[in-house]
C-alpha cells in the first residue's frame, strides 16, 4: 500500500513542519502557501453540511483518489444521495500538465492538457474551485459561503498574512486566495515523490526482476501492448521526472455504459467527455465527442477502479480491455460495443491504434501470460517502494 509523504491523520505534511520548525517572520510565502493549501484540503468544515473535505475523495494512502466511502465506480458528496458521474482520477504527477490547447502530433491537430477528465480547468486553481461548489461534491452554494467558513478557520490569520491583512474583504480575491493555496499543496513534495521501483531502477539503484522487464518491453512494444503510446516513458533518460506515464492527450475508447452511476439509469444522459455534459465549449464541434484525458499510470496499482466510468476494479482487467476490446468484444459489451456513445459517434472511438486494430475472433496482441506480465510491471510505478 502507497504511503506518501503526508501524515493524513495528524494533518502536518512538509510544509506545517517546515513552518513549525522556522521563526514565523522567517517563513517563506510559498511554503506559507503549501500549509494553508494543506490545512484548507483536510477541513471537513467546508462542505454543506459540514464532514466533506477535499481528502474526502483524494485520499493520500490511496495516491490521493477516493470515493468517500461510496464503494462505487463515482464518489459520494456532502449529502448522502449524492453521486459523482466520474471516478475520481488522481491528484499525483500532475503539476506539470500543461493547459487546455490544441497540438500537433504525427500531423494531426489534437488536444492535450487541462485537469478533469474533459480538461475544462486550464489551471490548477481552476480546477479547485469546482469541487467546493459542485452540488453532487462540496455543495456550497457560492463563492461567499465558502470564504466565510475560511474567514472563521482557526488558520485564517495565515491567510492575512500570505494574502493581506484585508483579504478576506473581497470575495472574489479571498476565493482567490484559497484556491491558490489548494493548488500551491497539490504541487508540492508528496504529490510527486518519485519513490517507486520503476524510479529507483531508472537511477541505477535497483533492478527489474525477469517478470518486470518483460512488463515494461511489452508495456513499450508497439505490436503488443503499446502502451507507451499515450503513456509515455522515456526509455534512455536517467531522469525519472521524464517518464510521467502520459502525454497529457486524449483517447476515444468507448467503454461499457456503467450501471453503478446513478445518472446513467436516465438513458438520455451520455458523458460525452469533451463533448459534455461538464464541458461546455465543445472543440470542433463532435470531432472530440467521447475523448476522455489520459491519466497518468504512476501509482495505478493503489488508484482502483479504472477508467473515467470507474468500469474496471481490477488492474489486469484494465489492461486486458485494451488487448481484447475488438478480438472479444461480448466480453466487455453486454449490450452492444460501444453502448455508452449514441451511434453516430462510434466512428470516434480508435479502432486503428495498436491493439485495437485487431478484428473480432481474430488472436490478440497478448495473450494472458503477457497481460499478467504488464500488471506485475505498473505495479513497480507505486511509490514509497523499499528495496
Amino acid at each position: 500500500m502507497i504511503v506518501v509523504a503526508l501524515a493524513s491523520t495528524t494533518r502536518e505534511g512538509p510544509a506545517a513542519q517546515t513552518v513549525r520548525a522556522t521563526a514565523a517572520t522567517d517563513v517563506k510565502t510559498e511554503v506559507l502557501r503549501e500549509w494553508i493549501g494543506e490545512r484548507i484540503f483536510f477541513d471537513t468544515r467546508l462542505s454543506e453540511p459540514a464532514g466533506v473535505s477535499c481528502a474526502s475523495c483524494h485520499e493520500p494512502s490511496r495516491a490521493f483518489t477516493g470515493d468517500n466511502s461510496s464503494k462505487l465506480g463515482v464518489a459520494r458528496g456532502s449529502k448522502p444521495e449524492s453521486l459523482g458521474t466520474r471516478n475520481t482520477p488522481t491528484l499525483m504527477y500532475l503539476a506539470t500538465a500543461p493547459e487546455f490547447r490544441f497540438v500537433e502530433r504525427d500531423g494531426k491537430r489534437v488536444p492535450v492538457g487541462g485537469f478533469f477528465w474533459d480538461g475544462r480547468a486550464a489551471t490548477r486553481e481552476a480546477q479547485a474551485k469546482e469541487p467546493l461548489l459542485n452540488p453532487l461534491e462540496m455543495n456550497n452554494a457560492d463563492a461567499k459561503m465558502i470564504v466565510a467558513k475560511v474567514a472563521a478557520a482557526d488558520y485564517a490569520p495565515l491567510v492575512r498574512r500570505a494574502f493581506g491583512t484585508s483579504v478576506f474583504a473581497d470575495t472574489e480575491r479571498a476565493f482567490d486566495a484559497i484556491t491558490t493555496s489548494l493548488a500551491a499543496f497539490q504541487s508540492s513534495a508528496p504529490f510527486a515523490p518519485f519513490t517507486s521501483k520503476f524510479d529507483a531502477v531508472v537511477r541505477g539503484n535497483a533492478k527489474f526482476t525477469e517478470r518486470e522487464e518483460r512488463g515494461f518491453g511489452l508495456f513499450t512494444i508497439r505490436q503488443k501492448g503499446n502502451c507507451a503510446e499515450c503513456h509515455t516513458v522515456d526509455r534512455d533518460s536517467k531522469d525519472p521526472r521524464d517518464s510521467l506515464f502520459t502525454n497529457f492527450g486524449y483517447h476515444a475508447l468507448g467503454l461499457a455504459r456503467e450501471a453503478s452511476i446513478p445518472r446513467n439509469a436516465d438513458k438520455s444522459f451520455v458523458d460525452m467527455g469533451l463533448c459534455g455534459p461538464h464541458r461546455i465549449d465543445a472543440p470542433d464541434g463532435k470531432k472530440w465527442c467521447g475523448f476522455f484525458k489520459t491519466p497518468t499510470l504512476r501509482n495505478i496499482e493503489v488508484t482502483a477502479p479504472y477508467m473515467h466510468n470507474g468500469r474496471f476494479m481490477t488492474l489486469r482487467d484494465a489492461v486486458a480491455f485494451y488487448a481484447t476490446r475488438d478480438t472479444d468484444p461480448d466480453r466487455w459489451y453486454p449490450k452492444g460495443r460501444f453502448d455508452d456513445l449514441p451511434a453516430e459517434l462510434h466512428g470516434n472511438v480508435d479502432r486503428d491504434t495498436p491493439p485495437y486494430h485487431r478484428e473480432n475472433g481474430k488472436r490478440p496482441a497478448l495473450n494472458d501470460e503477457e497481460i499478467d506480465d504488464i500488471v506485475v510491471f505498473l505495479k513497480t510505478l507505486t511509490d514509497a517502494w523499499k528495496p
